[in-house]
């Protein structure tokens, strides 16, 4: 039995040695990272542009506004009118954070509607500074936490929590508009 004598002229050494298919996968592997990279990037830009415009949904009703207490209905001590609601504030914002004003102290979380008229919020932090005599800051840092459900009405904002609770009746928060020089 006779084999076949080898091919040994230029063009079949080529083709048998590792160099074209080397080559050829080199090629290959850099216009598959190309693609690849072109792809994450595509799928990144639109994750962004679509974390960053209107979902179409209607954006909840307190996200991006700011109240100042009028008003605490306690459960035993009655109520209370306040007299500088500018230290007690609170701002919804549109991200799902919630920054307070409560006295001399400031603190956030988070928060997201739940249900029809229900608020939900994380953990809180807040600064810890010793207010003076007759603030509400310990009586709302203490009642405050078991807020769960808020009403809008004559366009202020009513908070609520378990029944025997306190209540608070908030007011829009308006900024002073700088005057034009």
């Amino acid at each position: 039995m006779s084999h076949a004598p080898p091919f040994h002229t230029p063009f079949f050494s080529y083709l048998n040695s590792d160099s074209l298919f080397a080559n050829q996968q080199s090629a290959i592997g850099v216009s598959m990272r190309t693609k690849t990279i072109r792809v994450i990037l595509t799928l990144a830009a639109v994750a962004i542009t679509s974390a960053t415009t209107s979902s179409g949904q209607k954006p909840h009703e307190l996200a991006g506004t700011s109240w100042q207490l009028v008003r605490l209905q306690s459960g035993d001590e009655g109520t209370v009118v306040v007299r500088d609601g500018s230290k007690y504030t609170v701002t919804f914002g549109t991200n799902g954070r919630v920054t307070a004003r409560v006295d001399c102290n400031s603190g956030s979380s988070t928060w997201k509607p739940s249900g029809a008229n229900g608020l939900e919020f994380g953990s809180w932090s807040m600064t810890r500074a010793k207010c003076a005599p007759g603030s509400l800051h310990d009586q709302i840092v203490t009642e405050g936490a078991n807020v769960r459900s808020y009403q809008i009405k004559d366009g202020h904002l009513f908070l609520s929590g378990r029944s025997g609770g306190s209540a608070y009746e908030l007011a829009p928060l308006t900024t002073p508009k700088r005057r034009r020089k």
